[in-house]
C-alpha cells in the first residue's frame, strides 16, 4: 500500500482519528474544535499492557511518512528513526514489551557522508548541534505519536533505553558510536485496555507565562500541591504517597521517585561519558 500523505489521511478517516481532517467551520460551529485537536487531546501513555497484536505494515509506514513531515531546524531532519518490529528485540532496547517500537536518534551521519561524499567540510560537533538535533528529533518523535493515536494505535513515549547499560543499544542496534545518539523510543501497539483516566496537565501559573516570566509566589506553590494532592486532577503519577502516609504527593515525589536528585550530581554520568563519545561535547583541541 502507498504510504504518502493522501493514504495516510484516508487510513486516518476511515479509523475516526482523521488527522488533518477539519471539521468545516459551520454556522454556530466551535471553532476551537476539530479533529486534529480532539486527537491531541485524547492522547494518552499505555504503561507495559500491550497485547501482542501487531501494528499492520501499512499503518506503521503512514505513521512514520507523518512523523517525517515534522518540522525541522533549516529542513536538515538531524535523526534517524530505526523500526523494531521484532517484540523480543523491544523489550531488551527499551524495557517495555510491546510488538513495535521507533527508536528516535540525533544523527548527523547521513549529513556528514553527503558532505564527505561532495568534498565539503562539514562538522556536526558541539553541543549546539546536539540541542539542534534533539529539538528535531523530539518533533519528531511526538509528531509519531499524534498520527498513531489518529490511526487508532497506543503509544508510549520512553526514556527506557538511557536505563541500565546504555551501550546495549548501539550494540543492539548497530549504532554508529559517533555523530549519533539514541534520544527517545516511541513504543507502539494496542492496549490490553484502555486507561482508567488520562493523566492531568498543569496549564496556570508557571506553566504558561503571559508577557513575560513569572516566578511563582508562595501562594501559588501552595495552590501547586493541593492540584497534585487532589485526586481528582490525575496529576500524581499514582497513590504510593498516600500508601506510605505522606502529607504530600510532593514528599513522595522528591523524597522517594526522584531521591537521586537530591544530592547535586559529582560525578560524570554515562549519558555524559556517551555524549562526548559521539561528538557532541566540546572538549579542547591541542
Amino acid at each position: 500500500m502507498t504510504s504518502d500523505r493522501r493514504s495516510f489521511v484516508r487510513q486516518g478517516a476511515l479509523l475516526g482519528g482523521g488527522l488533518g481532517l477539519l471539521r468545516a467551520a459551520g454556522a454556530g460551529a466551535d471553532t476551537t474544535r476539530n479533529a486534529t485537536l480532539d486527537t491531541i487531546h485524547e492522547l494518552h501513555s499505555t504503561h507495559g499492557n500491550f497485547t501482542e497484536r501487531p501494528v499492520p505494515e501499512d499503518v506503521l509506514q503512514a505513521i512514520l511518512q507523518a512523523s517525517v513531515r515534522a518540522a525541522s531546524a533549516s529542513n536538515m531532519q538531524s535523526y534517524s528513526i530505526v523500526a523494531v518490529r521484532d517484540p523480543a528485540l523491544v523489550q531488551k532496547v527499551c524495557t517495555y514489551a510491546a510488538p513495535r517500537m521507533l527508536l528516535y536518534c540525533v544523527d548527523y551521519n547521513r549529513t556528514q557522508a553527503t558532505a564527505d561524499h561532495l568534498g565539503l567540510p562539514y562538522h556536526a560537533d558541539s553541543v549546539v548541534d546536539f540541542v539542534t538535533g534533539a529539538v528535531n528529533t523530539t518533533l519528531a518523535a511526538q509528531t509519531a505519536v499524534i498520527a498513531a493515536r489518529a490511526l487508532g494505535v497506543d503509544s508510549l513515549l520512553t526514556n527506557g533505553i538511557h536505563r541500565g547499560d546504555m551501550e546495549r543499544v548501539w550494540k543492539l542496534l548497530e549504532l554508529p558510536e559517533t555523530g549519533c545518539f539514541p534520544l527517545i523510543a516511541v513504543v507502539l501497539g494496542y492496549a490490553t485496555e484502555p486507561p482508567r483516566e488520562r493523566k492531568g496537565r498543569l496549564s496556570g501559573p508557571g506553566v504558561i507565562h503571559d508577557g513575560k516570566y513569572h516566578r511563582l509566589t508562595r501562594e501559588e506553590l501552595d495552590a501547586l500541591v493541593r492540584q497534585h494532592d487532589d485526586p481528582g486532577t490525575h496529576l500524581a503519577l499514582n497513590d504510593a504517597w498516600r500508601q506510605e502516609w505522606r502529607k504530600h504527593y510532593f514528599e513522595w515525589f522528591f523524597g522517594t521517585w526522584q531521591a537521586r536528585a537530591a544530592k547535586p550530581t559529582t560525578s560524570e554520568t554515562q549519558m555524559l561519558r556517551l555524549l562526548k563519545r559521539a561528538g557532541f561535547v566540546e572538549t579542547p583541541r591541542t
